[in-house]
């Protein structure tokens, strides 16, 4: 039987993890490539930029300082010094198996991470989180793809002002545009690069039915409603995402919990290609997490709601034989799923 995936070796586990701290500890992420320091002469004064690619194939400029401010060019180098450095571990990283997402999601990341999003609460869900957590558990899998930047905010986020989402979408560079939810007269919920296949970027939030809008004052938008997100986002934690040149700190959901919710929604979902991605990563999760933490997901299930884990257990079969080659994690879905069911459900915020 073939091992859904392979392990990284200690030395590279530990490259990343060094990448993920100094990343963290280093603040606000540059836009774009790392780029150079210029200086131009402009109305008889000297000033210097930093010249680099804000988004792929568009030159950009920043001002950095005016000639002879010896200490701003400084730091400016040093920052460009640092972006090089995490640019080449990224590239290293990707040749040895690590998930890296595209250009353009870095840059929006990057954005919503300079503007304190994650330190304020949004946490990043869907195939994006999977991929950060591939890389925590030092999982080498099928390189996972997507045209969409989930991101979920819990009950509420902690601004200290509201924050315009489309306003910030906007200035990574990218063409964003507006997009309403499933009816032509519901709020705006998502934006969109132009395209079929142009990146997209959704605002989601805890709720009893799927995709119900609602407003998020915070970022002057709404969002669409999914079932049991607030299980899913309860308690998320610290983790990266590797994209572009970039390490961008973000907040991601527990991986257990991701489990779970990942089985429910293959579950739910009409379309089958999605309801098959959602298994499985939901399939290829389970197993990297137990061989890690044996008893994350048990832990996780004892705390799922039972509307949620319900439409579950009609899988229970087909979730074991995918995971015949990792006996454990076999294990341990087949024994919750076989659990008897629990009499009350939590009730799900609005």
């Amino acid at each position: 039987m073939r091992r859904l995936f392979q392990e990284q070796e200690l030395n590279f586990r530990t490259q990343y993890a060094e990448l993920k701290e100094r990343a963290r500890a280093a603040g606000p992420l540059l836009p774009g490539t790392p780029g150079n320091a210029v200086l131009r002469a402009a109305t008889g004064h000297r000033y210097w930029y930093r010249a680099f690619q804000s988004v792929p194939g568009k030159q950009s400029e920043t001002i950095i300082c005016k000639d002879g401010d010896d200490e701003t060019l400084r730091l400016m180098r040093d920052r460009i010094a640092f972006a090089e450095w995490v640019a080449e571990q990224v590239r290293a990283l990707r040749k040895l198996g690590f998930q890296v997402a595209d250009k353009s999601s870095a840059s929006v990341l990057v954005e919503l991470h300079n503007l304190g999003a994650f330190d304020a609460g949004l946490t990043l869900v869907g195939t994006l989180a999977y991929m950060a957590w591939l890389n925590e558990l030092g999982a080498v899998a099928a390189s996972a793809r997507t045209l969409d930047i989930d991101v979920a905010r819990p009950p509420q986020l902690k601004f200290a002002a509201p924050l315009s989402f489309l306003a910030s979408m906007r200035a990574t560079g990218l063409p964003f545009t507006a997009v309403a939810g499933l009816k032509p007269s519901d709020r705006m919920t998502s934006v969109k690069r132009p395209g079929t296949a142009g990146l997209r970027v959704d605002v989601l939030v805890p709720g009893r039915s799927l995709r119900a809008i609602v407003r998020v004052p915070e970022f002057e938008w709404a969002a669409q409603t999914i079932p049991h997100y607030d299980y899913l986002l309860d308690s998320p934690e610290p983790a990266a995402v590797l994209a572009g040149w970039h390490c961008i700190p973000v907040r991601v959901p527990q991986a257990a919990r991701m489990v779970w919710h990942k089985f429910y929604s293959s579950a739910k979902r009409q379309d089958r290609a999605k309801a098959a991605k959602d298994r499985r990563q939901g399939i290829i999760l389970a197993a990297a997490l137990t061989e890690s933490e044996p008893t994350a997901l048990r832990r996780a299930f004892r705390d799922a709601p039972t509307a949620m884990i319900n439409p579950i257990r009609p899988l229970v079969g087909e979730l074991v034989s995918e995971l015949a080659a990792h006996q454990t994690a076999a294990d341990v879905v087949h024994d919750c799923l076989f659990a008897p069911p629990r009499r009350k459900t939590p009730k799900d915020p609005r």
